[in-house]
């Protein structure tokens, strides 16, 4: 891929972002881009911007980057593209998206890329490939991609919507290595079935499979419940624990506990929050209705629909979150809202991201003390954030 070339900027932008060079500041590159004003008065939480990855609608190569920049208050829409005019676009279904010093990762999954960008001012850094990436974690030396391998089922529909499989490819995941020096993968290495969240802690790297392809497949027709667990000194499988099905989100907490969000399996199994303990490799049921989650300063932030198994029902909202060993509740005061995404700010301020018709811009809103600041459109399917 081509760098972007450098924009000129004039001094009337010199409040934005600067960078030194020469050992002068000189404004951020990316500091011409205008976007919407927003009221960010609220928010005490320190950032320079608050990143937002708009996966796109599958197979239509639309993922795109906003962010909310704080100097001036403004969110920002296409930023890649506005930085990157060389790029087409960021590419197909964006999945994930975290920042390590003054890069941000980005898993492209249907392109099979991960993209890193400078966070300063977005400008392609490097595009490694990736089969199927969906998540990424970080330790001092390394990224930790986790891959479907490119696993994927097709199905034909007849004119009653009877669906027919027609093709399948459910190979076991993996995880790969990429050197953050060389920005090259080093080493993979094979887990469970279409594998999603991926967390580092005390020399290990835990790994959340979902089954999400497996569970429609023969022949067994079942979601993954296990967590690999991988020695980051050897890069081996070191044990695999039991935990709950299809998870998504997995973080850790910095003093032994690893949590992990689960879909559920939609008709049965309650999407929800568990705690594996690293020290003995039990998990333990935190709460249900978490299929969407966040984690800030020790604390997962939840939303759920109580109805979930009634897909006829109005959604009713749970909202509730758990730190320090225990459950506690939050407001964002949804107002009528579908949650795809959340960012915890601060312990008042929250973005969500609503996806709406999932083909379509949908919306982020900033919501403070249990109620709505303002809403924007974003790009198609908002739903990751991360903070700079």
């Amino acid at each position: 891929m081509k760098k972007a070339a450098l924009l000129l900027l004039c001094g009337a932008l010199a409040f934005c972002a600067c960078q030194k060079e020469n050992g002068k500041e000189t404004p951020s590159k990316d500091a011409e881009l205008t976007g919407e004003k927003v009221d960010i008065s609220s928010i005490s939480a320190s950032f320079t911007k608050v990143f937002v990855l708009n996966e796109g609608g599958m197979g239509s190569n639309n993922a795109s980057v906003d962010f909310l920049r704080k100097s001036d208050a403004s969110y920002v829409t296409g930023v890649f593209k506005k930085m990157n005019p060389d790029e087409p676009t960021l590419g197909d279904t964006g999945n994930d998206i975290v920042i390590i010093g003054d890069q941000i990762w980005i898993a492209v999954n249907n392109s099979g890329i991960v993209e890193v960008l400078s966070a300063k001012d977005e400008t392609e850094i490097a595009a490694i490939e990736v089969p199927t990436p969906r998540n990424i974690a970080f330790d001092e030396k390394y990224a930790y991609v986790t891959s479907w391998a490119g696993a994927f089922a097709t199905y034909t529909y007849d004119a009653n919507y009877n669906s027919t499989l027609t093709d399948y490819r459910n190979p076991k995941g993996q995880l790969y290595r990429i050197d953050l020096k060389t920005l090259k993968v080093d080493k993979q290495v094979e887990v469970g079935y279409q594998p999603e969240g991926v967390a580092c802690y005390g020399g290990k790297i835990y790994v959340a499979n979902s089954g999400g392809i497996s569970c429609q497949l023969p022949p067994a027709y079942s979601y993954d419940n296990t967590v690999s667990i991988i020695d980051a000194t050897t890069f081996t499988v070191s044990s695999t624990v039991q935990a709950v099905i299809n998870m998504k989100n997995v973080f850790s907490d910095g003093k032994g506990l690893i949590y992990l969000s689960t879909f559920g399996d939609y008709y049965s199994v309650h999407s929800g929050l568990y705690a594996l303990n690293t020290a003995d490799g039990k998990v333990t049921k935190i709460g249900d209705y978490a299929s969407v989650a966040a984690f800030k300063d020790g604390t997962v932030y939840c939303i759920g629909n109580e109805n979930e198994f009634d897909y006829k029902a109005a959604a009713k909202w749970k909202t509730w979150k758990y730190g320090d060993g225990k459950v506690g509740t939050w407001n964002p005061g949804l107002e009528g809202n579908t949650p795809y995404g959340i960012c915890a700010l601060d312990g008042d301020n929250v973005l969500i991201a609503d996806a709406g018709d999932y083909f379509n811009p949908g919306t982020v809103s900033l919501y403070s003390k249990g109620a709505k600041v303002w809403s924007v459109n974003a790009g198609v399917c908002p739903g990751h954030f991360a903070i700079y």
